[in-house]
């Protein structure tokens, strides 16, 4: 672990905003004015592809990063573009809710969901 990736890593438990790569670029500036835009990227990348975080993917936007590993999904609240972790309710499972063909194997779980929350006023660039 490099001492840029323990800096993007650390932005990211920090916060648990669901940064984009330029929110975690500018934070990471902060403590650490060398590090380059390309360099985060590359931090990023590694750390998802070890699995201490999560890309997570809302249709055209820039993709964001999210440190908890637990299982869960994202809400996008479409008035503030602000990304929420939702978890299950205890006991509830996948099949509960989804028609799974018999005998599937579920490895990772990528879902979510957007809305507005009660009193979201727009604050969305």
């Amino acid at each position: 672990m490099t001492k840029q990736r323990k800096e993007v890593y650390g932005v990211l438990l920090e916060h648990r905003d669901h940064p984009t790569a330029q929110d975690v670029f500018l934070r990471s500036k902060e403590r650490m004015p060398s590090i380059s835009l390309a360099t985060v990227y590359n931090c990023l990348e590694a750390l998802v592809g070890h699995g201490l975080v999560r890309q997570v993917n809302f249709d055209r936007s820039p993709s964001r990063y999210c440190p908890n590993l637990e299982e869960h999904v994202h809400f996008q609240d479409e008035a503030t573009g602000e990304i929420h972790d939702v978890v299950f309710k205890d006991g509830v499972r996948l099949e509960d809710f989804l028609e799974l063909p018999q005998g599937v194997e579920v490895r990772e779980l990528e879902l979510t969901l957007k809305g507005t929350l009660p009193g979201s006023t727009t604050t969305r660039k």
